[in-house]
C-alpha cells in the first residue's frame, strides 16, 4: 500500500513545481501542513503573499488511497500523471467552481490565485469561522446559521441547476452518493467489519460495528428517501460545514465561503450537511451544557424556518429527507475517521470524534430506528435533539 511519507513528499514536490511555474521569479516557502482526510493541503508564502495549496491524488480520499484501494504507490503515480491532465480532475473542477461563484453577486468565496500541475492555490480568508462563532455566541446560533444559509439562496432556486455545466459538478461531495459508494453490497459490510480505529476494548469495538451495521441497513432499506435525496432540482454548495464559512468583517457582515463542492441535489442537501457538521462539531468540542442546549435550540429554529418556507404538502417529505441525510453524512464522516491509518494526520475534530464514536453511533441508532418505524418526521426530529445534547455532554 502507499505510505504516508511518499504520498506527502510527492504532493510537496508537486506544489513546489506548480508554484515555480506560476511565479518563476518569486521565493516560495512552504508553511505548515493542514491535516485533512480528503487531500493534501499546505500553507505557503510566495514572496510575501500567503496562500493555501491543495493537491488531490486521483480525486479520492487519502484514507482510501492509503488503504490500497487504488494499488501500490508506483501504480498510483502512473495513474496520477494522467489524472492531473484530465479536464474533469477534481481540483480543476473546484477552481472552475470558485471562478463561477466569484462571477455571482452571492455567495462570496475565496479567490483563486492560480492552478497548475494538479495544484489549486487560493487566497486565505481571515475572520472567525461559523464554527467558532457558534461556540462563542451560542445564543445567536439560529441567526448565524440562517445568515450563512441565506447567502446560498440563488443556488437553491430550481433554475440554478442549469447554470453549471454537467461536467463541472463535484458529485464526490454528494451525501447519498458517498453513502452508497461506501456501504453498498458485500463490500460495504466488509468495510464496516474492518473499522479498527476505535480506542476502546475489542468488545466495545464489536458493539460499535454492530450498531453501524444496523444504522446502515435501515438507511439503505429506505429507498423512498434515497430517491428523494437524488432529486436533481437545485444547485447545492455541497461541502457546507461551519468550518468553511468565515466572517472577515464580523458576524454582522456577509460571510465568505471556501472549499465548494457544487452538485445537483435535492433542496435540503445543504441544510442537512450544515446541521450534520454542526452537530458533529458540538460532539467533538463538548463545550458544556448551556452552550450545547443553546446551539441545538438554534438548530431547531433554523430547521423550523426552512420548513415554514415550504408548501404544506412538502414539509414532511423535506424533513424526512433532512433526517436521513443527516444520518448518512454522520456515518460517512465517522467511518472515514475510524478507517484512517494511524500514521495519517487527521484534524483534531477527527480524533475527538473517534473517541466519541460510541456516543455518535448511539444517537444515530436511536434516530434511525424511529425513522425506519415510520414515525412522524417532526416527532423524530424533536426526539433527536435531546439525543444530540446527550452525545455532546
Amino acid at each position: 500500500m502507499p505510505r504516508v511519507e511518499e504520498v506527502f513528499r510527492h504532493a510537496e514536490r508537486e506544489i513546489r513545481r506548480a508554484a515555480a511555474g506560476l511565479w518563476p521569479d518569486a521565493a516560495v516557502r512552504l508553511g505548515e501542513h493542514v491535516p485533512s482526510v480528503t487531500g493534501y493541503v499546505h500553507r505557503l508564502h510566495v514572496d510575501d503573499r500567503e496562500l493555501f495549496a491543495k493537491y488531490s491524488v486521483l480525486g479520492v480520499s487519502l484514507v482510501s488511497l492509503l488503504r490500497g484501494a487504488y494499488g501500490d504507490w508506483p501504480q498510483v503515480r502512473r495513474m496520477q500523471a494522467a489524472y492531473i491532465l484530465r479536464p474533469d480532475a477534481l481540483l480543476t473542477r473546484e477552481a472552475a467552481q470558485l471562478r463561477f461563484l466569484g462571477s455571482l453577486r452571492r455567495p462570496q468565496v475565496c479567490a483563486v490565485a492560480g492552478a497548475s500541475c494538479g495544484v489549486l492555490f487560493t487566497e486565505p480568508v481571515t475572520g472567525e469561522s461559523l464554527a467558532r462563532l457558534l461556540l462563542a455566541r451560542p445564543h445567536d446560533a439560529a441567526e448565524l446559521l440562517g445568515a450563512a444559509y441565506n447567502e446560498l439562496d440563488c443556488l437553491h432556486r430550481p433554475r440554478s441547476a442549469r447554470s453549471l455545466a454537467r461536467h463541472g459538478v463535484i458529485d464526490e461531495r454528494s451525501i447519498t452518493g458517498t453513502f452508497l459508494r461506501k456501504f453498498s453490497g458485500t463490500g460495504g459490510a466488509v468495510y464496516i467489519d474492518r473499522l479498527g480505529a476505535h480506542p476502546g476494548s475489542p468488545a466495545e469495538r464489536d458493539a460499535l460495528v454492530a450498531v453501524l451495521h444496523r444504522v446502515v441497513a435501515r438507511l439503505r432499506r429506505d429507498r423512498t428517501v434515497m430517491l428523494a435525496a437524488d432529486t436533481r432540482t437545485v444547485l447545492a454548495y455541497g461541502d457546507l460545514k461551519p468550518e468553511h464559512v468565515l466572517f472577515p468583517d464580523g458576524p454582522a457582515a456577509r460571510p465568505v465561503f471556501i472549499d465548494p463542492g457544487l452538485l445537483r441535489a435535492g433542496p435540503c442537501t445543504d441544510a442537512a450537511k450544515l446541521i450534520s457538521r454542526t452537530i458533529l462539531m458540538l460532539i467533538s468540542h463538548r463545550p458544556g451544557q448551556d452552550t450545547v442546549k443553546q446551539v441545538t435550540e438554534g438548530l431547531a429554529m433554523f430547521a423550523a424556518a426552512q420548513v415554514r418556507a415550504l408548501p404544506d404538502e412538502a414539509r414532511d417529505g423535506w424533513l424526512r429527507e433532512l433526517l436521513a441525510l443527516w444520518l448518512m453524512d454522520t456515518i460517512n464522516i465517522l467511518s472515514t475517521y475510524l478507517s484512517a491509518p494511524a500514521e495519517l494526520p487527521i484534524p483534531t475534530q477527527g480524533h475527538r470524534l473517534v473517541r466519541r464514536a460510541t456516543a455518535v453511533c448511539a444517537m444515530a441508532d436511536a434516530v434511525s430506528r424511529d425513522l425506519a418505524a415510520g414515525i412522524d418526521p417532526r416527532v423524530v426530529w424533536e426526539r433527536g435533539l435531546p439525543l444530540v445534547q446527550g452525545a455532546a455532554l
